[in-house]
């Protein structure tokens, strides 16, 4: 699929060259200016004869883009497992709308639902369908390389964190990557049923990242090393660090008021509040 983003030249025979300037992955919509600054256009890829700067036509319903990046990730994971940096994990999930996908790289311990946050690396599925890149500097269409390449220098010191061996969850995600990509991703949502508790194990969710594959009728998938029991025990947010900083200084007294001397002692004194 040809490169579909902000500031991609494409050609229009009735109007000549002009530039993306936002496009929709969802719907097959972009918004293009031609010659004008102030002016632009919505075009249709399916219908308006939308080409690239080079005349190749641009099919979107014959050969649409990925919806989601989910299975780009895959595969960026995967690499980076086989490279050394086994500590490295994909959490995927909906959002509560049920509109878009979710999703979180996050390194060191593997806890699933007590994970580490890292700016940058997390992203919805509402922006990669209006700029389809992962904030990392890299472009539409990256290969795995370059993808990872974009990421070490991103954040090279959240990268050195994955260092480390997990061979079990390694193992599963080779092998979870090998029944779906490239077209199908994972799902990390432990669905309540109406009305009932949570199941322990269900079935591993499985998603097509295109509108043009069928849904997946594969065996059934294991879920990740780690999440035996997570469906029954209470999940609670760690408490918040407290940070206590240095004891303020007393204040000079005020011009006409008693001095110490001239207090009565307190038998103990309440540290000053911060």
């Amino acid at each position: 699929m040809t490169n579909l983003a902000p500031g991609t030249v494409i050609f229009h025979r009735h109007r000549g060259y002009g530039v993306i300037t936002a496009v929709n992955l969802l719907t097959g919509w972009i918004a293009a200016r031609f010659g004008s600054e102030s002016r632009t256009l919505d075009l249709n890829l399916s219908t308006d004869e939308v080409q690239t700067a080079d005349g190749v036509p641009i099919l979107f319903r014959r050969a649409p883009p990925d919806r989601m990046p989910q299975a780009r990730l895959m595969a960026v994971v995967r690499a980076l497992h086989s490279a050394g940096y086994q500590r490295l994990y994909l959490y995927v999930w909906p959002k509560a709308s049920g509109l878009h996908w979710r999703w979180h790289l996050f390194t060191g311990r593997r806890d699933w639902l007590q994970r580490s946050w890292r700016e940058g690396w997390y992203g919805s599925g509402a922006d990669y369908n209006v700029n389809p890149v992962m904030g990392w500097g890299d472009k539409p269409g990256a290969s795995t390389e370059e993808l990872i390449e974009a990421l070490a220098r991103f954040d090279p010191h959240g990268l050195a964190q994955a260092l480390g061996r997990d061979e079990d969850h390694t193992a599963w995600f080779a092998a979870i990557c090998a029944a779906l990509l490239p077209g199908y991703m994972y799902s990390l949502d432990m669905a309540r049923p109406a009305h009932g508790p949570l199941t322990e194990m269900p079935p591993l969710p499985v998603v097509p990242v295109r509108a043009s594959l069928p849904p997946y009728a594969g065996p059934a998938l294991p879920w990740p090393p780690g999440w035996q029991g997570l469906w029954s025990k209470v999940h609670a947010l760690p408490p918040a660090r407290l940070e206590l900083g240095p004891m303020a200084a007393p204040l000079p007294p005020a011009a006409g008021a008693p001095s110490d001397a001239d207090e009565e002692p307190d038998a103990e004194q309440a540290p000053a509040a911060e």
